[in-house]
């Protein structure tokens, strides 16, 4: 299966109402006339796939001070062709800009999607959006697309983040529930 084939059925499976649900049908829709949808080379936009970091005690959340946009935001970014499924490039990419080994994604495939614009040449990210939990004694270590990383406490994260971060955490802290 391609990764592309994966997503298709990541989205016909991802539980959504309201909102979600549009921007359920506006992903595959993209895929759907865009047999490269998922890379970076898209001009029409692109999925990506990025995890919110939760540690072991389940009370906060690691954030990444995005090095390009200034913006604290969870870990994500572009599926590469060595992706088999959107939520190992999810996992990798966590795995990648927080430097902890050993994460393991809460079960129940994605947590929320989100779509923002972004800068020509392309479009938009179409972000598959899940969350991982970190293992017993994680430490993490800034990578080259960070300024920083920090521990939030879900309360602490609506005073730094922006919407799309703030909904990403409630999304996962009830799905911790």
């Amino acid at each position: 299966m391609s990764l592309h084939d994966d997503a298709v059925l990541v989205l016909k499976t991802y539980e959504a109402n309201g909102e979600q649900e549009e921007l359920r049908q506006i992903y595959l829709d993209h895929l759907d006339a865009h047999p490269d949808g998922m890379w970076k080379a898209c001009g029409a936009g692109h999925l990506t796939a990025s995890a919110l970091v939760v540690d072991p005690e389940r009370g906060r959340v690691l954030l990444t001070l995005h090095k390009k946009l200034g913006m604290w935001l969870q870990m994500g970014g572009h599926c590469e062709p060595g992706d088999a499924t959107v939520a190992e490039a999810a996992l990798r990419e966590a795995a990648e800009e927080s430097g902890i080994a050993g994460l393991t994604l809460l079960s129940g495939g994605p947590v929320r999607l989100d779509r923002h614009p972004i800068p020509a040449p392309c479009h938009w990210h179409l972000d598959v959006q899940y969350a991982a939990l970190a293992p017993a004694g994680a430490v993490e270590a800034i990578s080259d697309e960070s300024l920083d990383l920090r521990w939030y406490t879900y309360d602490e994260v609506a005073g730094v983040a922006d919407e799309s971060v703030v909904r990403l955490t409630e999304r996962t802290r009830a799905r911790l529930a």
